[in-house]
Order: structure tokens, then sequence, then C-alpha cells
């Protein structure tokens, strides 16, 4: 029988809660569930109020825990069959394979006013997003500070909101999130090596890089003078490697101005590594981590507040939430039939995935880089954007495989509310349009029952800031690198939707997203988009490919680096109207009632390296022309404002009915109709006074 200890770190000033002087709580010990595995401790390091006690609404006051989780996996257990190398692991006295992550826990203090409802924030790279997406806060690892808690939304709708670390590749630092876990070995305790890959779109000559990506760590090269070491340079995508000579570079970084030290982490180069150009290299490391204990602690976690009765944080009901990185995480959880736990009840109920693209990623491979991701000019060819994309199995007529995102559910009924929310971006960056379209992309293909697909038209990846801020504007034309469309003020009531979908059994508004059948999904070069003075249009767009990663790669075991790539996927976008914003999906007041084009792309303009390429994560902005006389001395296509606006009080007023509509049609929140007219009225402003 598994054991929960609790712990407190002697700083922690003491608070009666739960009815019970919580000094009482020290000296227990709580009886886990007798089942193997699961949870097998829990070590609170601090409990104390939010904003010394301030309520939230009806929900009252809320209490944060943090701590540490021991999780214990049993590789016996069918729940972890598609664990990669989960039986090479080492084994405690039970023979079960243990994981330790950090914690934090947001709850209401009275147990009364708790919902009974988790929202479990997958943790993107380590960090904590949820309280800045839903309640309009200041992002904080920490959160303890009014700005930290904006608004409040989560709290006052009662939730318990958890975060708990599922990432390996996160530095130990701060109060960012990590799972701490154990390495595979043979069978015969030798040590695992395999090759891993590492690439760099460099933007700006520099003479050390990296071998992790977007922060995290990677994989230590084991043997820096191997020949399967190789470094290779191209120019482009797809254009041809050249291997780049071994006598030039080295595994080493610059330790000052002056001095240069070995480093098994990074890569050296004294001429340095030439802006415009693709580095890659593949090397050799050893010593793989479990990779896929993410995705089961991520269940467990939830397996723990929902059916262990000694929980700290009970809750009778769970939904996820994933962004990007963590999107994809929950695209591949789902994948991998992970909303079954080894005791073989459901895990959430619900799961609202976000700019996910079609993409899973590397999160369950031996030799798995997690922060690893896929845009069309960076991160490339890794294990993100492959078949199946849809919920719905299909077929390849290519390769005769026939699979689905929910194909390997342990359980059907087990499988939960979904909702997929893409921005307009992820649609020409991520190939989201494959979550919904036939493997050819010339029909559609629709969702699970319960499932919803929402489009944010014309949005980037996040929040754009506005005004646009100087030195965004490209060259001496009309567009800005950066695109403001709020869709979070959607994805907020999305968020309310889906609560009243697992707690209440409201039906959600009806899927939104781009169909062939209505003609709002289109080829990406006849989207109709206006020919504006000074504003270049993409001929290219992200694109998934039938990749071989080698013989093995059905047990989890990268062979082939780079992979072989096979044909592509077609990838299909959403159309736009006069002023060239997107038709299909949910449209946000500013592109209903618009002062200006909104495009989900933006090309590498300002770039030395393929210029015509899309730029990460960004959109633009590329405001109309305020007068006729503008509109006609640009030579621009579009309408100018004052020809679809009699004036301010006409636009305002406009703008307003638009909100109305979306907050019957129930994508926007019926207290956000203020922030919308506030922005409104600044956009207007701005637009005539810039």
């Amino acid at each position: 029988m598994s054991v929960m200890r609790l712990k407190m770190s002697h700083h922690v000033r003491l608070l009666p809660i739960l009815g019970l002087p919580f000094a009482l709580l020290l000296v227990g010990i709580f009886l886990a569930s007798p089942l193997q595995g699961e949870v097998l401790r829990v070590e609170v390091e601090s409990r104390e109020l939010v904003l010394e006690g301030r309520a939230f609404g009806p929900a009252g006051a809320y209490e944060k825990l943090t701590g540490w989780m021991v999780f214990g996996f049993d590789p016996e257990n069918p729940a972890n069959r598609r664990i990669v190398d989960l039986a090479l692991a080492p084994r405690n006295a039970r023979g079960l394979v243990e994981a330790r992550a950090n914690f934090m826990v947001l709850q209401p203090v009275d147990p009364a006013l708790r919902r009974g409802v988790a929202f479990v924030e997958v943790s993107n790279r380590g960090g904590k997003a949820g309280l800045s997406y839903f309640n309009r806060a200041q992002g904080s690892l920490d959160p303890h500070e009014e700005a930290h808690f904006g608004d409040g939304l989560l709290m006052r709708m009662g939730l318990t909101v958890i975060w708990v670390g599922w990432q390996w590749d996160i530095p130990a630092e701060g109060h960012r999130l990590r799972l701490e876990t154990p390495v595979a070995q043979n069978a015969d305790g030798s040590i695992i090596q395999g090759l891993v890959r590492s690439d760099w779109t460099v933007d700006e000559t520099v003479r050390t890089l990296s071998l992790g990506h977007r922060g995290p760590a990677s994989y230590r090269v084991a043997d820096p003078a191997s020949p399967q070491n190789v470094l290779t340079v191209r120019s482009g995508r797809e254009a041809p490697r050249q291997t780049v000579p071994r006598d030039r570079w080295s595994f080493a970084r610059e330790a000052d101005a002056e001095a240069v030290m070995s480093d098994g982490g990074h890569l050296y180069m004294a001429e340095g590594f030439q802006e415009g150009m693709i580095y890659e290299l593949v090397y050799v490391a050893e010593n793989p981590v479990i990779s896929g204990l993410g995705l089961a602690a991520v269940r467990d976690v939830m397996s723990y507040a929902r059916h262990n009765p000694e929980s700290l944080f009970p809750v009778k009901k769970g939904v996820a939430f994933g962004v990007s990185q963590t999107g994809r995480f929950l695209r591949h959880f789902l994948y991998d039939g992970f909303n079954t736990d080894e005791a073989g009840r459901q895990v959430y109920d619900g799961m609202l995935i976000h700019t996910a693209g079609a993409g899973r990623g590397s999160f369950n491979h031996r030799f798995a880089q997690p922060s690893r991701d896929a845009h069309r000019y960076s991160a490339f060819f890794y294990p993100t954007d492959i078949f199946p994309f849809t919920s719905q199995a299909l077929l390849d007529p290519l390769t005769g495989r026939r699979d689905g995102l929910l194909t390997h559910a342990i359980r059907e009924d087990h499988v939960p509310r979904i909702f997929q929310s893409n921005s307009g971006y992820e649609y020409w960056g991520r190939g989201a349009g494959l979550i919904h379209t036939t493997v050819d992309g010339s029909g559609d293909v629709a969702p699970f029952p319960g499932e919803r697909i929402y489009h944010h038209s014309s949005g980037q990846h996040f929040l754009g800031a506005f005004p646009p801020p100087d030195g965004s504007r490209m060259g001496e034309g009309p567009a800005y690198r950066g695109n403001p469309v709020d869709f979070l003020l959607t994805l907020r009531a999305l968020m309310v939707r889906m609560v009243e979908w697992v707690d209440g059994g409201q039906e959600p508004p009806p899927s939104r997203y781009p169909r062939a059948a209505d003609g709002t999904l289109v080829h990406p070069l006849e989207t109709g988009f206006p020919a504006i003075p000074g504003v270049e249009t993409p001929t290219v767009i992200h694109q998934a490919y039938r990749a071989n990663y080698g013989p093995r790669w059905e047990e989890g075991i990268v062979d082939n680096q780079p992979p072989e790539l096979g044909p592509i996927f077609p990838a299909r976008v959403s159309p736009v109207d006069e002023v060239g914003n997107e038709v299909a999906g949910v449209r946000t007041v500013e592109v209903r009632v618009p002062l200006a084009t909104y495009t989900p792309w933006n090309l590498r303009w300002g770039f030395r390296g393929s210029p015509e390429e899309l730029t990460d994560f960004l959109g633009s902005y590329i405001p109309l022309p305020v007068t006729e006389a503008d509109r006609s001395r640009a030579g621009d296509p579009r309408p100018s404002v004052e020809s679809l606006y009699e004036s301010r009080d006409d636009y305002l007023a406009q703008a307003r009915e638009a909100a109305r509509t979306l907050v019957s049609q129930g994508f926007l929140l019926e207290e956000d109709v203020v922030r919308v007219m506030d922005r409104s009225r600044a956009h207007w402003d701005w637009l005539h006074t810039r």
C-alpha cells in the first residue's frame, strides 16, 4: 500500500483551513489508494492564502499549495503500455518506476464553495499561462500579487487550478515546473546510445549555438570525437545539405569575450554561424530519459485529485488546457490513450486544446526533446506534424495505414469532450486544416459528436500588441509585423462553455471552421487576398510530410536522422473578404467591423535568408486607408474607413451590435463587451491621429 506524506518548509506560516488547524495535518499520514502505481506521496512545501484572503465572488478566498508529487508507474499495467522504454527503467522495491514533479494548486479555502471541477493547465516549457489567458492577468511563475490574478475569472467560477511538472528538460530554477524522471538502460545494465538532432535557423551571425530549443536543455553529446557527429548547412527548408568540415566547429561555447570552453551542450564555430543559413547537427547521445512519463504524470495528477479519497485538492471532474506546445501535448495524450488511468477509470472530462494545429510532438519516443516544435521556417521535420491528424480514423492510400487521433483510446467511453481551437496562423504555419480534411485535402471530415472545432479568424499564434510597437512597420509599405486581433476574448468564452458542458451538460456553440462544402476551405494560393500596394503575399505554407524515421519508429526509436521525406499532405486555409480578413471561423468584432486587414501570416521581410518564407508565430496588421483620397492616392483596392462608416458613432454602434451578436452566439462573455468597446474606441482614435 502506497503512503502519502506531507511536509512543510520551516518558513511557512500555519493557516486554519478546511475546518482544522493546518498544524494537525503535518503529523498526519494519509493512506493512498491501494491500487498499484499512481501518486505515491505528496510533499507540501507551502500553503498560504491568496491575496491575504481576498474573496473571489461566490467562491470566497483562495489558497495556494506548492510542493512535490512522487509518482509510481507500473510497467505491466495496460494503461502504461505505450510509454516508450518504460520496461527499461529502474524500479523501486514494489516494482514501480518512480518520477518526481513539482506542482502548484489554487483552490477555494472553504470546501463548500469549491465547484468540484479541476482546471489543469499543462505547463508550456515550465510556465503558467492560464491566469494570463483567462483572467487577463500579468504573467507570473509564482502568482501572489493582485496583478497576477487579473479579473479572477477562473477563481470566480470556483475552479481548482492545478499545475504539475511534466517536462524533463526544464532547468531546475525558480518556480518553473519540471519532471525528474529516470533514464532507460539496456536489459544488461549497459548504457543506451542513439542519434539526436538539433537545428537552427540563423538570423544573426553568432559563434555559439545551444543544442536545446527555445530555452530548455537538450541531450549532451556522448562522444565529441565520434564520426557520427555531423554538422550540415543549407540555404532553405529543402535545399541540399552541405557537410561542414569537422575541424571548423567544436562542442564548446564562449565563456566570455575572449575565452572558449568545451561544452557538450553547445556548438562553437570561430568564423561564426552565418545569418540566413540553416544549420543541422546529428550527434550521438546517451541515457535517454523516459519522456513519456510526462504524459502519465498529467494523467495521474488528475486521477489523484479526482479519485483519491485523501486528495488535498479533491474534485469530481476535470478539464485540461494546453496552448501551443501543450495543446500538441494533449493531442498526443489522446493519441496514446492516456485518458484511462491504471485503475481503468476515466481521467479528464474535457479538453481545451488551443493553437496546436495538426501536431503532436516529441513527447514519447527514445531521446525525445519535448520542446521541439515545427513551423514553416524553423524546427524542421521533427515528429510533430505526422499522420494521423483527424479525430476520425482515415485511410492514407499512399501508405495503406488507417489511423485517427482517438483510435488508441483504451475505452471509447473515456474520450473526453474536446474543443480544438486554432487561429489563422495555425492554418498557415502549423497545418491546422489537416484536423478536419480528407487525406488529399479535397473534402471535409466531421469532428466527433463530443468534439468542437473553432477557428479564430485572421488571428496570429498569440495576441499581438496594439498600437503596433515602434519599429514594427515593414519598410515603407502599410503593413506592420504583428497582429492584434483579440481572440483571447473568444477563448475566455470557450473556456466557460467547456466548463458548462462538462459540469452542467449545456451544449456549446456549434463548430466554426473552414469547410470545403461551403467554399470556405481553399488552396493557399486561392484566398482572393487583395493586391495591396507594398504588401507581399505568401507563396508557401507549412507542410506535413509522410516522413520515414526508420524501421524501429513504431517502437518509438528514431534511426533516420534526419528523416526521409515522402509526399506532403495538402494544406488548406480560409479565403478572405474584400478587406482581406478571413471569412471562415469565429470572427471577432475587429474582423466583423474592420478598421484594418489582419493577416494570420507574415513574411520574413528584412531577414537575410529566405524573405519569401513565413515568420514564426506572427501575422500582419495593415490599417485601412482612412479617406477615399488616401485610398485613391495609394492605389489600395480595399474600402476606406469613411466609405464603411458614416462617423465614429456609427462605427461604435456597429461594433456594439457585433459584440452583442457574439454574446448571443456564446463566443463572447457579457462582461467583456466593455473591453471590446474600449478597444474599438482606442483603435478608431489611433487610426485617425497616427
